[in-house]
């Protein structure tokens, strides 16, 4: 029914079975939906969130995608920037990859302001002093620019490749990709670390501040680092899923070799740089300010040491060496562990940075303020992984997302 819109010689399955799949991911995705007007129209009492999580569920999401999207921007530099050719390879999935996760972080602070049609409060009554405003600007500059990256892949659909103008405004956009790339790098340079920023200044949350450079603490830097870090690590995990799926070969080795060893360096030196802070917070700043370091993973039933070592040794340390070296990282099992554990660190770090601030008692009085999501969080949070699914479903079908796809899986199709 829709051959003449799918990549010449490609494989896909058929039309009606396509149309299942995407049926029971759109259920999710409606469920998704009826949560988020439950929340727009009852209010945010929806929620679980009150006076101790005024963030919650939401922004740790908000904050794990756009992290785990840090992929776009870093494959993007690598490529265009540093030149780093065989990443053309997988540049077109990192690109729809990126502009899900962030297109899903502005869905989800959509649902978080309760009332959007105030959206644009934001940008017209900018609060210059906050960090959080200088994030709404990077981050909705920066889905702008994936936007336009991802503009010529969509202009090389079988058909519309067919009109002149088009072919040739994809073609021409390819050609002058590396000016939107540098401008993607430096937009998600400052609202990676802003998020980050705002956790290191919250000098009334013991467990979150930090001292630094000039005006940025420590956290501001270790937020950009760890994007560009395990970014490339969602980027490679989604792939793999997609290939386990479509039973098809996408990317050739030697790519996913080369960017899993990008990653690997990058996840070591910054586990390192994570390993220097923490010990400096827990023996330095921390004391400084009246406390020690047990005061913030016990008398609780959650936020035990635990956490620590599963974030820094077994989802940093761990897929640091595993990618970097040589064996292990053209191991396809230990591969796919390293990477996995490397995305479970990155999402975990920041639900620590959003949640256990929260949750960690500051006054003598205290007590732990634990908090659990309600179904509506649970059930818009998971609205974003749904849509996720769905464009990647239709993009990898009528889209020529992956270059190596027919040369990788040429002798099957002769079969």
């Amino acid at each position: 029914m829709d051959s003449a819109l799918i990549p010449e010689g490609a494989e896909r399955c058929s039309f009606p079975k396509f149309m299942i799949g995407i049926s029971i991911v759109g259920a999710v995705l409606l469920w998704g939906v009826y949560a988020m007007f439950l929340c727009w129209f009852k209010g945010l009492n929806q929620t679980n969130m009150n006076d101790y999580y005024g963030f919650a569920l939401w922004i740790w999401a908000d904050l794990a995608v756009i992290a785990v999207g840090g992929g776009a921007f870093f494959t993007g530099l690598l490529k265009y920037i540093f030149k780093v050719d065989d990443l053309k390879n997988i540049i077109n999935f990192a690109v729809i990859i990126g502009f899900i996760c962030y297109s899903s972080a502005l869905l989800i602070l959509a649902i978080d302001i309760g009332q959007p049609l105030r959206g644009w409060f934001i940008f017209w009554h900018a609060n210059v002093h906050s960090m959080l405003t200088e994030v709404a600007f990077c981050l909705s500059c920066y889905f702008a620019v994936l936007t336009i990256e991802l503009i010529p892949n969509i202009l090389e659909n079988r058909q519309a490749n067919k009109v002149p103008f088009f072919h040739h405004l994809a073609h021409n956009m390819h050609g002058v990709m590396a000016i939107f790339a540098a401008t993607g790098a430096f937009l998600s340079f400052f609202h990676q670390g802003s998020l980050g920023g705002v956790a290191g200044v919250m000098y009334g949350r013991p467990f979150a501040v930090r001292e630094g450079l000039l005006i940025w603490p420590w956290t501001f830097f270790l937020f950009t680092w760890s994007a560009a870090a395990f970014g490339p690590c969602f980027t490679l995990l989604v792939t793999k899923i997609t290939e386990a799926i479509t039973g098809k070969r996408l990317v050739s080795d030697k790519t996913v070799h080369l960017l899993a060893k990008i990653s690997g360096w990058m996840i070591t030196t910054y586990i390192i740089a994570k390993i220097i802070d923490t010990i400096y917070w827990a023996t330095v700043t921390a004391p400084s300010l009246g406390f020690k370091i047990s005061h913030f993973y016990t008398n609780n039933s959650f936020y035990g040491y635990w956490i620590l070592v599963l974030e820094i040794i077994v989802c940093g340390v761990i897929p640091g060496i595993l990618l970097l070296n040589k064996s292990t990282r053209e191991n396809p099992t230990l591969r796919l562990i390293a990477i996995l554990l490397g995305v479970i660190g990155v999402c975990l770090n920041r639900w620590v940075m959003v949640l256990q601030i929260m949750a960690v008692p500051v006054m003598s009085f205290d007590t732990w303020a634990l908090y659990f999501p309600s179904w509506q969080e649970v059930a818009t949070t998971v609205l974003p992984v749904a849509y996720g699914i769905i464009f990647i479903a239709v993009a990898y079908r009528y889209l020529p997302v992956f270059p190596q796809e027919r040369e990788l899986n040429q002798s099957k199709v002769e079969q």
